[in-house]
């Protein structure tokens, strides 16, 4: 017993058997294999093979319809997730520096004031993800682009070790995407284990050393470009989402 925990230390997620899906229904074969700490994953597979209802799973949202998942050592870490931007309420009355500020918030309590030290790190974020200047505006008047970038520059401020993002490239323009991809790279190189539910092969084949490709069948999971070789759509040409300077 004491051999296998060894082996599990540097898991942040393992999944024995996991059966995701709502009230009870499972969508696609149990899953299992692990999440390496500090590793970065994207998510594949056709639409419904449960992509989105695996990282609600992960993130706590759903329950498993069968099997488990368990985390790491250190136990359930705290965890950024990002939904699908059709999941957000765009019209509450908060500025971009307020969303930005809720980052802050395991840190600072909800009713504390952000220090010093929590008002620098909301700057930093802003500037890093170019939002300084839209800092005061409500949130209701951001492109689709400006919003997200909101959510990553509130990602950053939270410093959350497990980062979950389903499809956060949707509907982005690509400078937009090109920026939130070295966000991402930035966030991995800081020690985060990284999953993101994403379409779009060539990303996934430029920037993701490992991923998860759900299938109804036989799912794959492991570095890219094995798992990519096995995709029976990757050899399609596939008009990428968002071309990234290399």
């Amino acid at each position: 017993m004491g051999h296998h925990h060894l082996v599990d230390d540097a898991a942040m997620i393992m999944l024995r058997d996991l059966v995701t899906g709502y009230q009870g229904q499972g969508i696609g074969v149990p899953l299992d294999g692990r999440f390496d700490s500090g590793s970065m994953t994207a998510i594949v597979g056709a639409n419904g093979s449960g992509k989105s209802t695996l990282l609600k799973t992960l993130a706590g949202l759903l329950p498993p319809v069968q099997g488990s998942l368990s985390f790491g050592p250190a136990g359930r870490p705290r965890i950024g997730y990002l939904p699908q931007q059709v999941e957000m309420d765009r019209q509450f009355p908060l500025t971009v520096f307020d969303v930005v500020a809720m980052g802050c918030w395991p840190a600072s309590g909800l009713l504390r004031r952000i220090n010093r030290a929590g008002q620098a790190a909301i700057w930093q974020a802003l500037t890093r993800v170019g939002l300084e200047t839209l800092a005061q505006c409500a949130i209701s008047t951001l492109s689709g682009g400006q919003f997200q970038r909101m959510l990553f520059a509130r990602l950053l401020v939270q410093e959350a070790p497990l980062i979950l993002l389903d499809e956060p490239f949707s509907g982005i323009d690509k400078p937009t995407c090109g920026l939130l991809m070295t966000v991402i790279e930035q966030l991995h190189r800081q020690g985060r284990t990284i999953i993101v539910v994403l379409h779009d092969n060539q990303l996934v084949a430029q920037h993701f050393p490992q991923t998860l490709w759900l299938s109804s069948s036989q799912p794959a999971w492991g570095p890219s470009s094995r798992v990519l070789a096995t995709w029976p759509d990757f050899a399609a040409p596939m008009p990428p989402l968002c071309l990234l300077s290399v």
